[in-house]
C-alpha cells in the first residue's frame, strides 16, 4: 500500500503529526519501533509541564495555549482528563531579565498571571523556603501533563480517525543518497508514501547524520521523585505548585498520583545514547537533586527516594524546533523539542499538516539553516 503521509515515530510530534494529516482524508502511517510513550523515548515519563512563559518569545507562548486548548478536547473525548491544574510558580530573583521579560509577554499576550512578593508567598507556600527569591510569577492556568497516558490517548485518537498504527524499525539508509523516495524496514519491507515525516526524537541524527549530526544535542537527564511526609497533604496538586528556579537549573512538581515530589535537573547533562545509554542515575545528578531539596523545601530534607529515572532531552544548537524539508527528498524532519517541547505536541503537529498541505508559511526560527554546530540554548 501507498500512503499519503508516512510519520515515523509515535511520540507527542509525531501522534498529533499523524492526526492532523489524517483530518484532510489523507492516507497516514504512524509507525513506532518500540510503544506510544515507551521509556526510551522524550515523551516518556509520567509528567511533563505545560506552561505559557517563555521570556520574548512570544512564538511558544501562543503554541502553547493552542496547545492546552487541543489537549484538553482530546481529554474530553477520551473521558480522561490527563491534564492536572497545579499552576507554575517561577522563583525568581532582583535583576532576572528573563522572568520580567515572561511577565511582560504574558500581560500583553492576555495570559492570566500575578507578580507575588515574598510575604505573600510565605503566606500561600509554608511548604517552600524562599531565601534568595526576591519575587515569582504566577501562572494560575498552567500545570502538568501526565505524559505516557497522554500520548497513548493521542495515538488511540489517530486510529479511531483512521490512521493506521504500526509497530517497525525503520532500516538504516546509509547516507542520504541510499534514500530513493521509500522506506525499507529491517524486517525488508517497502514503505511507499508522498511523503515522509520523521518525528523521531533523539533517533533523528542516527537516522540523518550528514544533516543532524552537529546540529543536534542529545544529553542525559536525570529526575527524582521524593515521598513526602505520612498524613501531610501539602505537597499534592491542589495546595502545592508546579515550580521553576531557572537561576539553579531546577524544576519540580507536587506529589501527583503518589508518585512523589518530583525534583528534576534542567542543565545540560553528558552525551547520551538513547538505545544503549546506562538509565541508573548518577551519585553526582542525586546528591545536587537532594542538596536543593533541603534547601528550598526543608520538610523534604530527608524525604526518602521513592523513584528515579534518567531520560534525555535531543535540543537543537539553540533550544529552537526543527520543522523542515530534507533538502534533497521530499522528507521532513521534525524534533529538538526535548526540555520544553512535549506540551507543544498539538500545535506542533497542526503546525506541520498546515506547512505539509500548503496553508501556512514556514516559520524561519524552525529552518534547519538556522541550526549551527555549536550547543548555545536561548529557548527554555
Amino acid at each position: 500500500m501507498t500512503y499519503d503521509f508516512a510519520v515515523v515515530g509515535a511520540g507527542v510530534f509525531g501522534s498529533w503529526c499523524a492526526h492532523f494529516l489524517r483530518q484532510t482524508g489523507a492516507r497516514v502511517l504512524l509507525a513506532e519501533q518500540y510503544a506510544p510513550g515507551h521509556s526510551r523515548s522524550s515523551s516518556g515519563g509520567e509528567s511533563r509541564i505545560i506552561r505559557m512563559g517563555y521570556g520574548t518569545d512570544e512564538i511558544y507562548t501562543r503554541m502553547s495555549l493552542r496547545s492546552l486548548d487541543l489537549w484538553r478536547r482530546l481529554f474530553a473525548r477520551a473521558g480522561e482528563d490527563l491534564f492536572v491544574p497545579t499552576g507554575v510558580l517561577w522563583l525568581a530573583r532582583s535583576g532576572d531579565g528573563y522572568a520580567a521579560r515572561t511577565e511582560e509577554t504574558l500581560r500583553r499576550v492576555g495570559v492570566a498571571i500575578e507578580h507575588l512578593e515574598p510575604v505573600e508567598l510565605r503566606t500561600r507556600y509554608p511548604q517552600i523556603n524562599f531565601d534568595g527569591i526576591d519575587w515569582a510569577l504566577w501562572e494560575p492556568g498552567s500545570g502538568v501533563l501526565l505524559a505516557r497516558r497522554a500520548v497513548a490517548a493521542a495515538v488511540k485518537q489517530c486510529v479511531t480517525a483512521g490512521v493506521e498504527f504500526r509497530t517497525l524499525e525503520i532500516a538504516p539508509f546509509g547516507g542520504a543518497g541510499k534514500f530513493r523516495g521509500g522506506l525499507r524496514t529491517a524486517a525488508g519491507e517497502k514503505i511507499s508514501a508522498g511523503a515522509f515525516v520523521f518525528c523521531c526524537g533523539p533517533w533523528l541524527p542516527e537516522l540523518f547524520p550528514e544533516l543532524l549530526a552537529e546540529r543536534m544535542f542529545i544529553t542525559r537527564q536525570e529526575v527524582f521523585f521524593f515521598g513526602t511526609p505520612a498524613g501531610n497533604s501539602g505537597y499534592q496538586p491542589q495546595g502545592f505548585p508546579t515550580w521553576l528556579e531557572m537561576s539553579a537549573g531546577m524544576y519540580g512538581m507536587p506529589d501527583i498520583e503518589g508518585r512523589g515530589a518530583k525534583v528534576a535537573l534542567d542543565l545540560h547533562g553528558a552525551p547520551f545514547d538513547p538505545d544503549t545509554g546506562e538509565r541508573t542515575p548518577s551519585p553526582q545528578a542525586y546528591s545536587a537533586a537532594r542538596n536543593y531539596l533541603a534547601r528550598r523545601f526543608p520538610q523534604l530534607g530527608d524525604a526518602p527516594l521513592v523513584e528515579a529515572r534518567v531520560c534525555q532531552y535531543e535540543n537543537t544548537s539553540n533550544g529552537d524546533f526543527l520543522i523542515d524539508r530534507h533538502p534533497d527528498y521530499n522528507v521532513w524532519l521534525v524534533g529538538g523539542g526535548s526540555g520544553h517541547g512535549f506540551k507543544h505536541g498539538p500545535a506542533v503537529g497542526e503546525y506541520v499538516a498546515d506547512l505539509l498541505h500548503g496553508h501556512r508559511a514556514p516559520e524561519p526560527r524552525f529552518s534547519l539553516a538556522s541550526k549551527a554546530s555549536r550547543q548555545s540554548r536561548a529557548v527554555y
